[in-house]
């Protein structure tokens, strides 16, 4: 079964499976995330974006044009907590904003180790806190990610949970890492059939991140945590990647605690497939998770002079 992996060129496969260990420079680490937000493609032609600054969080404001979406997503960018922005992820927001009719809010959260775990934690529930403050309403609120930023929406949840705030209407995430103890069985089932990560790169990318700080920390991986109380929940993961588990064990997470809950792990495909232009189970995946958005998110009247209200400060 095809997906985009199949098609990288062999120089970007080389970069991303050649080993690293503690001693790569965090230049080199970021160059590997970097080339693979690079296979995403570009942005569609109709997309708006403008700056956002909500307090001291920097990001960007997303809108398929010709719309007037009535939810929003707060959108998360994957590189391992130490690469990546919103820019080159815009593809993969991008999608979720068509298929879910929803407007977008990419932060550019802080990356270790020049700001370590948990700092980037404290931007996502700072983002999430400014929005409530000027008038968003909390259940047309959808929390996303991708990669490190699906973890960091659970974790983002929790922290919004146990601060007392109103929790936001869903949690969605693609290939979500998190777990980082590295732990999954899939870690080593999938070692030689994942195309994109490996061990010995989240591995070195969590030691940048926490510095020190433990990694059962359900703040930092969020399979350690309880999802009491949690808004419904869907994961979309390949088989054929190392976090497969990692969305599996989310899933028991929202079951123990009574949590609507889907996983769904998609046969033969890899990491991030959704950023696949062509394939059919990237479509249906994007649009499973589009509909998700939705039915869960309640649409809010005047959405868009709400967040024109947010960019006024």
């Amino acid at each position: 079964m095809q997906n985009w992996q199949t098609f990288l060129p062999a120089r970007l496969a080389r970069h991303f499976q050649s080993a690293v260990d503690q001693t790569t420079p965090i230049e080199e680490l970021r160059a590997r995330y970097q080339a693979m937000a690079a296979t995403f493609g570009p942005a569609p032609s109709d997309l708006v974006v403008e700056k956002a600054q909500l307090g001291g969080v920097r990001g960007e404001w997303l809108r398929i044009s010709d719309t007037q979406p009535q939810r929003l997503m707060l959108y998360l960018h994957g590189g391992g907590y130490i690469s990546g922005s919103p820019e080159p992820h815009r593809p993969l927001a991008a999608k979720l904003c068509r298929a879910g009719n929803t407007a977008g809010l990419s932060i550019a959260y802080r990356l270790g180790p020049e700001f370590p775990f948990p700092a980037g934690l404290r931007d996502a529930v700072d983002a999430f806190r400014f929005l409530i403050a000027k008038g968003v309403p909390p259940e047309s609120v959808i929390l996303a990610g991708d990669g490190a930023g699906g973890g960091l929406a659970f974790s983002t949840a929790m922290a919004i949970r146990n601060a007392g705030m109103p929790m936001p209407a869903g949690i969605i995430a693609m290939s979500p890492w998190a777990d980082l103890t590295l732990s999954g069985w899939s870690m080593m089932q999938n070692a030689d059939n994942d195309a994109v990560l490996s061990w010995d790169l989240l591995f070195v990318s969590a030691r940048h991140y926490l510095k020190g700080a433990h990694p059962v920390d359900p703040y930092a991986s969020a399979v350690f945590g309880t999802m009491r109380d949690f808004p419904p929940i869907m994961v979309h993961a390949g088989s054929r990647e190392i976090l497969r588990d990692d969305a599996s064990r989310l899933g028991e997470l929202a079951a123990t605690a009574n949590i609507p809950v889907s996983v769904e792990v998609y046969d033969g495909m890899q990491h991030l497939f959704q950023a696949s232009s062509s394939g059919s189970d990237a479509k249906v995946s994007v649009n499973r998770l589009g509909q998700f958005i939705r039915t869960r998110a309640t649409e809010a009247a005047h959405l868009l002079d709400l967040i024109k209200g947010v960019k006024r400060g």
